[in-house]
């Protein structure tokens, strides 16, 4: 009972460790990325901003 609590705890902090260090940073720059890319190709199509 008590190993599989500790063993419980131990894949919570590795799923957290996951999302927290990997999966989020990475999440952020395919974002930032996606959004750059359509202004991107928004420009390309309809050309610069006036201003």
């Amino acid at each position: 009972m008590a190993e599989e609590r500790l063993q419980s705890r131990r894949d919570e902090r590795t799923a957290f460790f996951l999302l927290a260090v990997v999966l989020a940073p990475a999440l952020s720059v395919a974002l930032v990325g996606a959004y750059g890319f359509f202004i991107w190709m928004s420009q390309i199509l309809t050309g610069p901003p006036a201003g």
